[in-house]
């Protein structure tokens, strides 16, 4: 039982640098195509980025399968449930609070919300394929906070 807790928690963990890794030489490499909707105004709810979480669940879906099926193989569904819970923060994180896709009223005043936040506006400053920074989807570096100071004057701005 502690392996399946660990392989979840270790695959959520390592599914931050695939998604990293994913965003800065997939999305903003050789699929742009998909993406570049995501960065720019679009009409309509859905976009064409929207693939890359169909992709995401199709494997997480196939890892289940699969160790639910084949019992020497029983870890891969423990793996798929990883890759399933950080697609779920993603979502949460990413389309409900960052680019509020969805309408929930959610408390983003602290500093790690802030930080994410700030890193993910920034990412989203460059409407084209070169160029853009911070490709981390639930990370962001200590380099996007904002000085206390900094966030002061622009609350009582």
């Amino acid at each position: 039982m502690l392996l399946n807790v660990a392989l979840v928690i270790g695959t959520f963990l390592f599914m931050e640098g695939v998604a990293w890794f994913t965003h800065k030489y997939v999305m903003h490499g050789f699929l742009w195509s998909w993406h570049r909707d995501h960065h720019n105004h679009h009409k309509g709810f859905f976009e064409r980025n929207d693939l890359f979480a169909v992709v995401f669940a199709g494997t997480a879906i196939s890892l289940i399968v699969a160790g639910v099926e084949l019992p020497d193989y029983r870890f891969l569904a423990w793996i798929g449930a990883g890759v399933t819970l950080y697609g779920v923060f993603y979502f949460v994180f990413h389309d409900v609070i960052v680019h509020r896709r969805a309408r929930l009223n959610v408390n983003t005043n602290g500093r790690y919300m802030q930080r994410i936040m700030r890193a993910h506006y920034i990412h989203h400053k460059v409407h084209t394929k070169e160029g853009a920074e911070a490709f981390g989807f639930l990370y962001a570096p200590k380099k996007y906070d904002r000085p206390v100071k900094e966030r002061a004057k622009s609350e009582t701005a």
